[in-house]
């Protein structure tokens, strides 16, 4: 009988980074893919990317409807409890024998907490990074509660031992949004983006510890970026506390000469355009984990990155207007870091990373759970 393997998603960006291990499961002949849907998926001011993932042509086994109703701290709150109050059913139907997460989000905690209630295995991708602000207590609470622990490089994998973990069940396997960038596929241009000229790609999040600063550090950024006279690229963020007053001020610039904005894109296209930046400007972990791999520039903003490893194409500012827009300066003309910027390493790894944690996958399992 094939192994179970049921994978949690509940954004459009962590949807993209899965997506190759999705694929990689969905044709093993020894595993079943089971895929549970919720949260900003079922947005529809967010881009309603379930659709993306339907488009794909992925099962969706289960929906859980936790989409949030406000945009306030109670209302993540609220979602999780929903969540919370779903998945037992869902998992009891399922039968998974491993329950797959991600990151650093409310949705996966949540989901490994109920997984290990039930006695179902949990490995966890992504373990050990530290991004310097609250999600990292996430992300630390789902090492202690996961079985199985797939970081992304050397100081990640040392970190989960340092918390006790057994060398046995940490493998060091790179960050799995690489994978997408040796196969990026052809591009058909629907979107009415013009690749013959410069243009500034632009993804700011809220910080949910800072969720009442969100809209006006969203105006210092995108400001700067107006100053520099160039075109941009301007995507939602996600929809943690915060995030509508970011979309307010988007909002304000769609009449602005030269900014295009969208909702949601998909992750292979997003990557495109992003290799294709002259510059990337906002606080999103794509600028610190996947733009190396291109040797694209980043100004990375503010507080919610300030904690990960790093290539050397990463420029760091506070939010501040002036300050981003000598960033961006620095990063487009100035010839010592342009020099720097052409022999970047990338520190995530190599992308092959699916196919390693679908191995591991294969021959790991309840037998192996996690006794405390």
């Amino acid at each position: 009988m094939n192994k179970n393997i049921c994978v949690i998603t509940g954004t459009r960006a962590e949807y993209g980074v899965l997506k190759p291990l999705l694929s990689e499961i969905g044709k093993n002949r020894n595993l079943n893919l089971q895929l549970v849907v919720m949260g900003m998926h079922l947005m529809r001011e967010f881009g309603y990317s379930i659709d993306e993932i339907k488009k794909d042509g992925f099962k969706i086994s289960a929906v859980v409807n936790n989409a949030y109703k406000e945009d306030s701290k109670s209302a993540m709150v609220v979602s999780l409890g929903k969540e919370m109050g779903a998945l037992p059913s869902i998992f009891k139907k399922l039968n998974p024998e491993i329950v797959v997460t991600i990151g650093d989000r409310g949705e996966m905690l949540v989901a490994a907490m109920v997984a290990k209630v039930l006695g179902i295995s949990v490995a966890h991708i992504h373990g050990g990074d530290v991004s310097g602000n609250v999600d990292d207590l996430f992300r630390h609470a789902l090492t202690k509660i996961s079985d199985f622990h797939f970081p992304a490089t050397k100081k990640s994998k040392e970190r989960i031992l340092g918390f006790g973990e057994h060398p046995k069940y940490v493998w060091r396997v790179g960050a799995l949004g690489l994978d997408s960038i040796l196969k990026p596929g052809a591009f058909e241009n629907k979107y009415g983006i013009d690749f013959s000229s410069r243009y500034i790609l632009v993804v700011q999040h809220p910080v949910v510890s800072e969720s009442g600063q969100a809209k006006q550090q969203a105006v210092q950024t995108l400001e700067a970026v107006k100053e520099t006279g160039m075109k941009a690229i301007v995507v939602y963020p996600n929809a943690d506390a915060g995030g509508r007053k970011i979309i307010e001020v988007i909002k304000e610039y769609e009449g602005v000469q030269g900014f295009k904005i969208f909702k949601n894109l998909p992750h292979d296209i997003f990557l495109f355009i992003m290799s294709n930046a002259a510059v990337m400007v906002g606080n999103s972990s794509s600028g610190i984990i996947e733009a190396a791999s291109y040797k694209v520039p980043v100004v990375n903003i503010g507080s919610r990155q300030k904690g990960r490893e790093r290539g050397s194409n990463v420029i760091n500012v506070g939010h501040d207007k002036k300050a981003i827009k000598r960033a961006i300066n620095r990063a487009l003309f100035d010839k010592g870091f342009r020099k720097k910027l052409a022999n970047v390493k990338n520190p995530y790894g190599d992308g092959r990373t699916a196919r390693k944690i679908v191995k591991i996958l294969q021959r790991v399992g309840k037998n192996e759970l996690k006794i405390r």
